[in-house]
């Protein structure tokens, strides 16, 4: 009978809107916050995924929905645009309500809903419609994950968390087409791209279910310390705080028996506490304060040079080297290895950097110890380099290796910026640490969309070669802001009241 209560307790609980979040999160089980970093991975994975598993489709939807090409390249940009404007209302209402779980739940039923609605349309613009639903729907995972992790790992431990989480929002995208490659040779061809989608969906979502639990943490409530004195008096600061509490009670008590009541408590008016409102542009907002726009544009011109190269290569491979859908998919296997060697690495070293630099300071903290050192090499060196591997390459039409590989450096350097510049976010707004990713993830999604729109048409007019010099020259771009970020970003933190 009693297992039995214990059952019906917890099944309850999984039905509750906001469950009560009784101890702080960032003492949970090692094993209960992998559960919570894996969920977190499959959900943050959806928008890339759901992006590009249809790519080595594109030419038979723009043939089967008689679609010209404009309208089959807008399933692309305007998805990503979507995925960079509606974090902002899921960090919105995540901050607002106090609450993690059911969001993801719900984004989940979104996006099934959009994937099999797309399985069975027949109309070019309502894929288009369909598509930005779907992105509306997978894309709650990043900026609400963000705000997860803040909730779990103090800062010591934020930078091998968000290691963890991003190969997941990372892999989504480069894993994408090789399943898609495959999944279009079935009789279902593209359709069976959004079949595979809707059942991931009702899959995580009922992993979300069964086994992530509410996590919003109540900083103010948990960090809380009583101020205490040097000598002994202060191991009883508790005890005298009480019996001041206490005094005042008595004093209090004896002022109403003997109806002693001054004039000046008569005009007294207890102060009526603002109701809360719900603002969904908070977010947009956090864009004013230049160390939270720095660190959006370092990383949006990372992802979005990146996003870039994915959207030329089943082009161009299928030019130059003859590949078909699945050959294609599989090409991608380079930058997924480049993305889990970078997410090993990175994870590695930014909490043992972040630590690092804080003992050399004599042990104070300072959120731009988070732009470690292994930061260099990858913005200055791997990125750029891999860039202009990738197109020279194809340029001269050198093994598909080259490119393979290629590619596989970028986003070994792209990682562990990406993974640097949004933990920085969290641990300089662990509050706000939703919306200060959702801001970010605007500016980094209106980036890769500009890009994913530019690429075609410049490899078209000048070449891949010429194309990854222009992305390179973005990338070094981004590197003089992560070099400002690193060196001012204390004193803007200071101007912006932070």
């Amino acid at each position: 009978m009693t297992e039995e209560s214990k059952w019906k307790r917890a099944l309850k609980s999984r039905l509750l809107l906001k469950p009560p979040v009784l101890s702080d999160p960032r003492l949970l089980k090692t094993s209960t916050k992998a559960i919570i970093l894996f969920s977190l991975a499959l959900c943050a994975c959806t928008s890339g995924f759901s992006s590009t598993i249809y790519f080595p489709g594109l030419p038979a939807i723009t043939t089967d929905l008689n679609a010209p090409p404009i309208a089959t390249t807008l399933t692309a940009a305007l998805f990503v645009l979507a995925m960079g404007i509606a974090p902002v209302f899921w960090a919105s209402l995540s901050d607002f309500y106090q609450v993690r779980r059911i969001l993801l739940m719900f984004s989940m039923l979104i996006f099934g809903a959009a994937s099999i609605g797309s399985a069975f349309i027949n109309n070019i613009w309502g894929l288009v419609v369909l598509r930005c639903v779907q992105s509306v729907g997978s894309s709650c995972g990043q900026s609400v994950g963000a705000g997860v992790i803040a909730d779990c790992y103090p800062i010591e431990t934020r930078g091998a968390a968000f290691g963890k989480f991003f190969f997941g929002v990372f892999f989504g995208p480069l894993l994408g087409p090789i399943i898609g490659g495959f999944l279009i040779m079935s009789p279902l061809s593209w359709r069976a791209t959004f079949w595979f989608c809707f059942a991931f969906a009702l899959s995580i979502f009922t992993f979300l279910f069964f086994l992530f639990p509410e996590t919003y943490r109540q900083h103010d409530k948990y960090d809380l310390e009583l101020p205490t004195t040097k000598d002994s008096s202060s191991s009883t600061s508790s005890d005298t705080l009480n019996k001041a509490e206490q005094s005042d009670s008595t004093a209090i008590e004896k002022n109403e028996k003997n109806e002693t009541v001054d004039k000046s408590d008569e005009n007294t008016v207890t102060p009526v506490p603002a109701k809360r409102r719900i603002d969904p542009f908070a977010a947009f907002y956090l864009l004013r304060h230049p160390f939270i726009f720095l660190s959006a544009v370092i990383s949006g011109i990372a992802f979005g040079c990146m996003f870039a190269v994915e959207t030329i290569i089943p082009g161009l491979y299928e030019t130059n080297y003859g590949f078909n859908s699945w050959q294609t998919g599989l090409s991608y296997l380079g930058a997924g290895v480049g993305n889990l060697l970078g997410s090993i690495l990175g994870g590695m070293l930014s909490d043992r950097l972040l630590l690092r630099s804080r003992k050399l300071r004599g042990g104070r903290a300072v959120v731009e110890d988070r732009l470690t050192a292994n930061l260099w090499p990858c913005c200055f060196i791997f990125i750029p380099f891999g860039i202009l591997l990738f197109g020279w390459s194809i340029a001269y039409r050198l093994t598909v290796w080259v490119p393979i590989i290629a590619f596989g450096i970028q986003t070994f350097g792209m990682n562990q910026v990406m993974t640097a510049s949004s933990a920085y976010l969290v641990d300089a707004m662990p509050s706000q640490g939703a919306s200060a990713t959702a801001a970010a993830n605007l500016v980094r999604m209106l980036l890769a969309c500009a890009l994913t729109l530019a690429a075609n048409p410049m490899v078209s007019a000048i070449g891949p070669g010429y194309t990854c010099v222009f992305l390179a020259a973005l990338s070094v771009i981004a590197c003089v802001f992560l070099v400002v970020l690193k060196y001012k970003g204390e004193k803007l933190r200071a101007w912006s009241g932070f």
